[in-house]
């Protein structure tokens, strides 16, 4: 008897370990990030955890979220698919992350996923656009912006009625990434909008494009749809020019749609001929907005940087999404609660220029596009899509 008793008093006392919630303590969140620190998405990634871990700094000094603190660990998987999935297992099953947050690539998303979904993890604003953030829909998917598809249908559509768009090649890295701007323009095509040319596949490392875009020439395209990585996007275009192809316009995506490529762009002395659609708004237009200044200020003192940049801008975005989130799930936090909370959530974004706006039949954060295109070194708003 006196073994029996002992036995139900251990379980008595096991049990609160045992159903606790994975990475939540009585003083502690861990939240992880998979992230391209080292690779051709770094301009994204680094600014975005910096401005993500700068926005958590902050919350945790004045108390953090009902009494804990948020702990952000952070993988570097440098844009290769085995070692997101590394990152993941090691986020997931060795440190035991609460949520993940601002997970970059989509291909490296969806290898993540294998890990994720058994266990029912949130991911909250991926660095990626893609329909598989919410497609097919699962409680635990929360994206940050509409996807690289229905942007790309926007922009190019937009760029067919007011630009003289016409046909469209595609220069796109084989992956799914690639394949979501594909399809866009083709399902534009299809509809009788544009018609479609050469599609190129490039590899991540690629740096020449001169035999791509001599097949682009050939083929009489007036466009290019662009997926590629930030630096290959800018050698590409500035390629383009060298090479006298002065006329051809070119579309990048939201993984395009970066101040970086403005300004690189600049420096090779392309100042216009190229335009994106994303889910949020440049961040150069609207430093006179005091709430973006006041940010802008505070990301400099945080990181030591000059200007925060697009990468910076999705950071503090997604931060604050995930904040929220645990702030309205209240004290007694479980995976169940926060995306209950995550499904109430309601509020401008006055950093991202958008709204963020979820329910229990809508996991995508923002789903205005805003399509901009570049004009003397910056980004120019020129149609917001509701």
């Amino acid at each position: 008897m006196n073994t029996i008793k002992a036995l139900a008093a251990a379980a008595l006392f096991a049990t609160p370990a045992f159903a606790q919630t994975p990475g939540v303590s009585d003083d502690e969140i861990k939240i992880g990030g998979a992230h391209d620190l080292s690779g051709i998405f770094a301009p994204f990634s680094v600014p975005a955890v910096a401005a993500a871990q700068a926005y958590f700094d902050q919350v945790n000094e004045n108390g953090g979220v009902h009494g804990r603190q948020i702990n952000y660990i952070v993988e570097d998987h440098g844009y290769q698919v085995p070692r997101a999935a590394q990152a993941a297992n090691k986020l997931i099953n060795r440190d035991q992350v609460f949520a993940m947050l601002l997970n970059l690539g989509t291909p490296h998303n969806l290898a993540m996923f294998q890990l994720m979904e058994p266990e029912g993890i949130p991911n909250v604003s991926p660095i990626t656009a893609a329909r598989q953030m919410i497609d097919p829909p699962a409680p635990w998917k929360f994206a940050g912006t509409s996807s690289y598809y229905d942007a790309t249908i926007s922009a190019l559509t937009f760029m067919a009625e007011n630009e003289g768009t016409s046909k469209v090649c595609l220069m796109i890295l084989p992956t799914d990434f690639g394949k979501e701007i594909a399809e866009g323009a083709y399902k534009l095509a299809e509809d009788g909008v544009i018609e479609v040319g050469e599609e190129i596949g490039h590899k991540p490392d690629e740096s020449d494009f001169t035999g791509a875009l001599g097949r682009v020439k050939d083929s009489g395209c007036d466009t290019v749809g662009m997926a590629l990585g930030i630096s290959q996007a800018i050698n590409a275009i500035a390629t383009a020019r060298k090479l006298g192809m002065d006329d051809l316009k070119f579309y990048l995506s939201g993984a395009g749609f970066h101040t970086v490529v403005a300004k690189g762009l600049a420096q090779q002395g392309v100042m216009d001929g190229v335009y994106s659609g994303a889910g949020w708004q440049d961040l150069e237009a609207r430093v006179g907005e005091p709430e973006v200044a006041e940010w802008i200020a505070q990301y400099k003192e945080a990181t030591g940087e000059d200007y925060p940049g697009t990468g910076a801008l999705l950071g503090r975005s997604g931060a604050e999404i995930m904040v929220r989130g645990l702030e309205a799930a209240g004290p007694d936090l479980t995976r169940e609660s926060f995306i209950a909370a995550m499904e109430t959530l309601n509020y401008e974004d006055p950093i991202g220029g958008n709204t963020v706006d979820f329910s229990a039949e809508d996991h995508t954060a923002a789903d205005e596009i805003f399509v901009s295109r570049i004009e003397n070194g910056s980004w120019v708003l020129v149609q917001t899509i509701e």
